[in-house]
């Protein structure tokens, strides 16, 4: 077995001690801590900085885009349908008008109907997914959150990839030219390394987790628990591409020269910081995207408009999505993501403002 020398950011070692420390009382904790979170913002220094900081990488992801053509739209919030979403996660709903309404857990579905009129588009794009409470453990999720999403008409995955990495070298340089006394203080030492990133294929990064004795079974999303583990074997940010079919949703196109591999990515931050964006081309022909949803379980009448736009026709594309929050937890080095936003929801955890 192959040995790999694994680089864990000190905050994700700190969060560990935290759990140690609290064990099944984290949650009940957490809960009090939140619950005032406005007198912890008023008297702790570093969450000003926290908040400065991520207010300097919105105007730098809206400064890089901008100045490329993309367009800025404003996000859906709530509609009779959204992304699919992850298994195990629920979705919220609400009754509108005499209608169930879903609020959005993404917003893939409306970038593929912008991107065919606009040509280059992105928005920061609310999410609400109703995450198992037992994610507060992974340090990672929310139950809200805030997303930048970027589609590009008529482009590969490669097109995709190539934004995802240029955007966040521009971020992350425009925080450490403007911020750089905020991370000395809060301890974060940023490496800032030029893309092209490392691309591995699936099959590959599988590989890598089996060479430090982490079997995964071929044809699932990695596991949060290997994913950190891949994470902190790298010193760059990296991709991981072509996961196979069954592992994602029907608006993942499948490469025709590839049956059962989709053309797809995920980009991960080192330091065992896992998933930094996901992204891939789109399936946009009606025959398929039904049988892709009827293959996956989908009923293809949940998704009314969506369909009639897809038999009226619309263009290929490709895009990515990039959380917020992780990223501000990335660029902190902090040790849980619900440090990386004011008046955070985290999974189970209630009431909060």
């Amino acid at each position: 077995m192959k040995t790999i020398k694994l680089r864990f950011n000190p905050g994700l070692r700190e969060f560990e001690k935290l759990i140690e420390s609290y064990g099944d009382k984290l949650a009940e904790e957490l809960a009090k801590k939140l619950g005032k979170c406005y007198s912890m913002y008023k008297h702790d220094e570093r969450f000003k900085k926290i908040f400065k900081i991520q207010a300097t990488i919105l105007r730098a992801i809206r400064e890089y885009l901008d100045s490329r053509g993309f367009v800025e739209i404003l996000p859906p919030i709530v509609g009779p349908t959204t992304d699919p979403g992850t298994k195990d996660v629920g979705q919220a709903s609400i009754e509108f008008y005499g209608y169930k309404y879903k609020v959005m857990s993404g917003v893939i579905l409306h970038k593929q109907m912008m991107v065919d009129i606009l040509g280059k588009i992105y928005l920061f794009s609310p999410n609400v997914r109703i995450e198992p409470p037992e994610t507060l453990l992974t340090g990672r999720h929310l139950a809200e959150f805030f997303r930048v999403d970027v589609e590009i008409r008529d482009a590969t995955y490669y097109d995709a990839m190539e934004v995802a990495e240029r955007l966040f070298e521009h971020a992350v340089n425009r925080v450490c030219e403007e911020h750089w006394r905020d991370l000395e203080a809060m301890g974060r030492i940023l490496e800032i390394r030029r893309p092209p990133y490392p691309r591995l294929t699936y099959r590959e990064a599988l590989r890598v987790l089996s060479n430090m004795g982490y079997e995964v079974k071929y044809g699932v999303e990695i596991p949060w628990d290997q994913e950190r583990v891949l994470s902190a074997a790298f010193e760059t940010p990296f991709f991981i591409i072509d996961y196979p079919k069954e592992s994602r949703d029907f608006y993942e196109r499948e490469d025709p020269e590839r049956p059962g591999i989709l053309r797809d990515f995920d980009m991960l931050y080192p330091e065992g910081f896992g998933e930094a964006a996901s992204g891939a081309e789109r399936e946009y022909e009606y025959d398929k995207v039904v049988r892709r949803m009827l293959e996956s379980g989908e009923n293809p009448a949940k998704y009314g408009w969506y369909v009639d736009m897809l038999k009226e026709g619309i263009s290929p594309s490709a895009g990515f999505s990039m959380g917020i929050e992780r990223l501000t937890r990335y660029v902190c080095g902090l040790p849980a993501v619900w440090e990386a936003r004011p008046y955070p929801k985290v999974p189970g955890i209630v009431p909060t403002p």
